[in-house]
């Protein structure tokens, strides 16, 4: 309906009411004609007019004619005149007969009759009105009797027409006249349906419905193209009078969401002006479709009862709480908007029907925030017992730059892994403390990668997506995985740096292993010129060399370059003139070249195993430095060779003479029992800590110990008098094994495990529909049991935008879109981490 139209029918309903309400001076009454020819020579062509003939002295009909007599008035509004007409004695024609005298009434239109109504059928004013109308609306008003005349109808106006149907439980009642006044109002835009029959009513209906009282169902036809489905259908709540039917229909008339771009203080709509409040899901633009998929399944649930609108943070510049994801506004003149932080729609639900509920919700958010000053004033008590919590939970405030990370949820997810050659995919849990720690590096890796050519970054939010990481197989968090061309997965393994996760990403562009075609290539390959997309980051470059009679060992290395994609620059030469690069480097095929530095020193590795595993753990064994630096990303890498450590602490970098002196140890014995290694305390400030737990009192720097953690827990510590030279430390190690030395410390045998054991947060999670309809992995749940005047109480779950064919897998769900996606954290009352971080 065009709004020109819609305000001519608002004015005329308008101008309804008050002509039923205010008494005005010279009010419409009956009209006297003197005789029937006079009555009929006057009648006028397309006007109506309600006649009825008696004698002139008829003390019987007196009550009748008091009741003509006042439903003068309401009819003219109408376009009805009531007429008297007086009929000769001797007049005993068909009007005037005595057969006919006060006992029938005609309805004229012109000089045409419409219809005789018995006068005992208009026994007041109601149903004078209503029988008139219901005459002159023949058309507009269908009158059914059985539920397959109802079917009938709902098929023919779906995808055409709405349908207003109503019971009463007889006519000419007060309600039988508010749904023809109605009628003759709404008729040219909806199809009314009007029936008395209890029979029809309870076939309609999941319960047994009170058919002492009338009721009225509006039926949403006009969006059903499905004949197989019924009409979805929204009751009147309040009982049936004009005002309340005129009210009904204006709510369903207005659009189901609101899209707001302004200030909510500025906003205005039907719902407000008709005394209803107004709720407001605020959205961003990360979780658009699923904000807008929630604002429909609530609004569904309060049509009638509320308004809502999909309120973009991206456009309005709101000065309130981040976190915030609900807003109130009430039609009180003067009440300020309430913005709250809602778990799910069931409480959005809650809100408009318990108006305890807002002042519950706001105390509860008070003392929040009084919590948050007392942490704020005593540091002691935001220490965590998790350093990671601790960690997460001291940077709270800090808002992540997320904005070139892409959101990926159930409906784009398959679809945007083929936008880019490679999409990296992050599995996260909002409200987890590691996943916000990984979020951090991984908005950092997004900043150095901007620009990188075939790589797409984005995130899934599990916590809001649970049935598509379960189909991803993710149990885990965090998870990150890179698809290649929407297909190939290869999962991360390694430390959650920024620098470990540019990295990864950056080496699995490339194949593993790049077969290479010429011998310029397998040098470049070997300088780290090639690919050129990575000559310009420092890798250790590792290139097999395989004959023709070397196949078996060449299908291994490529099975083994598939599993340490990411990790390693892999080549593969295996030319005809593979020989020629053997001979230079004085290997036999099949062979690996291991070139670190840029190409200064390549190491030739004879391949005597052939297996795939026995592959890969010898080349993870050789990427290893000679003489590394400990940090704490690739501390694990070397914990788990299982070896002793000859360890060197030093306050900063180890001096020229050292570095030559454990290098020198280091490659005196290949495949020695012992990882000699440094560790600098400027860089690795948590060395302080492992020298106080090996000492009661820190020994002075720089100090060499050997450590076995894997046996024993010994820690020796180096004669300080002595300075650190091959031979030294070589004569020490000799004493060691000889048992003539004194460990300085022996570590305590406690097994280190994880306070609480390890949990499958997916299938902790409650299923999840994020949309309005069944998908693969939701669990179905039962439907509650539904109204019957319509679905306002069962839980409608259609969207006016979907089609009619999706309402019947919808109601199956019960209520689903439970969660406030992207706009609220489901465990608000139960994980105040997760709240704070309800923006990921």
């Amino acid at each position: 309906m065009s709004a020109q139209k819609d305000r001519w029918v608002s004015s005329l309903v308008f101008l309804l009411f008050c002509a039923c309400s205010i008494p005005r001076s010279g009010s419409a009454s009956v009209q006297q004609e003197p005789s029937p020819q006079h009555y009929f020579s006057g009648l006028e062509a397309g006007k109506t007019s309600l006649a009825f003939f008696t004698p002139s002295v008829s003390p019987g009909g007196q009550p009748f004619l008091e009741q003509i007599e006042s439903s003068a008035e309401a009819l003219q509004d109408y376009g009805v005149s009531v007429v008297k007409v007086n009929c000769p004695r001797e007049d005993v024609s068909r009007y005037c007969g005595k057969e006919n005298a006060l006992r029938k009434a005609f309805l004229f239109r012109g000089n045409r009759l419409i219809r005789e109504f018995p006068t005992d059928a208009l026994f007041d004013v109601n149903s004078i009105v209503a029988n008139v109308l219901f005459a002159l609306l023949f058309n507009e008003v269908k009158y059914i009797e059985t539920l397959a005349d109802l079917e009938n109808i709902e098929n023919v106006l779906k995808g055409k027409s709405n349908m207003v149907f109503a019971y009463v439980p007889a006519t000419g009642t007060a309600e039988h006249r508010a749904v023809m006044e109605a009628a003759f109002v709404y008729g040219t835009i909806h199809q009314f349906v009007l029936t008395t029959e209890a029979a029809l009513l309870k076939a309609t209906s999941h319960d047994d419905p009170d058919v002492s009282s009338a009721w009225l169902l509006f039926c949403h036809c006009q969006r059903a193209t499905d004949p197989a489905q019924p009409c979805r259908r929204t009751a009147l709540a309040q009982p049936l009078t004009l005002l309340s039917i005129h009210r009904h229909l204006k709510l369903m008339g207005a659009p189901l969401v609101t899209e707001v771009a302004e200030d909510p203080e500025k906003i205005s709509t039907v719902h407000l002006q008709l005394g209803l409040p107004l709720v407001f899901i605020l959205s961003q633009k990360e979780t658009y479709e699923a904000d807008r998929r929630t604002a429909e399944f609530v609004a569904w649930q309060l049509l009638g009862k509320a308004g809502v609108a999909l309120l973009s943070r991206d456009l309005v510049d709101l000065n309130v709480l981040h976190r915030s994801n609900v807003a109130l506004k009430t039609p009180d003149e003067g009440m300020p908007i309430q913005y709250l932080v809602l778990e799910d729609t069931d409480e959005v639900i809650t809100l408009v029907e318990d108006k305890n509920k807002v002042k519950q919700i706001q105390e509860d958010e008070q003392e929040e925030e009084e919590e948050d000053e007392d942490e704020k004033e005593n540091n002691n008590q935001d220490i965590q017992d998790d350093q990671v919590v601790e960690a997460v939970s001291r940077d709270k405030k800090r808002e992540l730059p997320l904005e070139q990370i892409l959101v990926l949820t159930e409906e784009n997810f398959h679809s945007s892994l083929s936008k880019a050659a490679q999409t990296v995919v992050l599995f996260y849990a909002s409200w987890e403390a590691v996943s916000l720690a990984v979020l951090r590096s991984y908005s950092e890796v997004a900043a150095h990668l901007q620009g990188t050519p075939g790589v797409l970054l984005s995130r899934v939010n599990c916590w809001d997506w649970t049935g598509l990481c379960s189909q991803e197989n993710v149990t885990q968090f965090p998870t990150m995985r890179i698809y290649k061309e929407g297909r190939q997965s290869v999962t991360y393994g390694g430390m959650w740096g920024t620098e470990e996760l540019s990295s990864f990403i950056l080496l699995s562009q490339v194949s593993c292993p790049l077969k290479l075609a010429t011998l310029d290539e397998a040098e470049g390959f070997l300088r780290g010129e090639f690919p050129p997309e990575l000559s310009s980051h420092l890798h250790t470059s590792l290139l097999g060399v395989f004959s023709a009679a070397t196949s078996k060992a060449r299908e291994a290395f490529e099975e083994a370059g598939n599993i340490l994609s990411g990790h390693v620059r892999m080549g593969m030469y295996f030319e005809d003139d593979a020989l020629a690069l053997s001979r230079k480097y004085s290997v036999s095929p099949p062979a690996l070249l291991l070139a670190r530095n840029g190409g200064r020193s390549v190491e030739s590795i004879a391949l005597s195993k052939h297996s795939v595993q026995d592959m890969v753990q010898m080349i993870r064994y050789e990427l290893l430095d000679i003489f590394p630096e400990i940090t704490v990303p690739n501390l694990p890498q070397y914990l788990q060779l299982g070896k002793p450590f000859l360890i060197l602490f030093s306050a900063g970098d180890i001096s020229q003479m050292e570095s030559e002196e454990m290098l020198k140890l280091a490659e005196g014995r290949p495949q020695q029992a012992f990882v000699a290694c440094w560790l600098n305390l400027k860089k690795t400030p948590v060395g302080h800590g492992i020298l106080r737990t090996y000492f009661s009192t820190p020994p002075s720097l720089p100090v060499l110990l050997w450590v076995n953690l894997h046996a024993g827990g010994q820690v020796f510590k180096f004669p300080s008098e002595q300075p650190i030279t091959e031979m030294n430390i070589l004569s020490w190690l000799e004493k060691l094994q000889a048992g003539l030395e004194i460990p300085s410390s022996t570590l305590s045998e406690e097994d280190w495990k994880p306070p609480l054991p390890a949990y499958d947060f997916l299938q902790m999670m409650e299923p999840s529909v994020p949309e309005l309809s069944l998908r693969p992995g939701d669990t179905p749940a039962q439907h509650p049991p539904r109204d019957p005047r319509g679905d306002t109480a069962g839980g409608d779950t259609a969207t006016r935008e979907e089609p009619a064919q999706e309402s019947t897998a919808e109601e199956e769900v019960g209520s689903p879109g439970r969660g406030l996606r992207g706009t609220a954290p489901r465990l608000a009352a139960r994980d105040k981490q997760g709240k704070r971080h309800s923006e990921l």
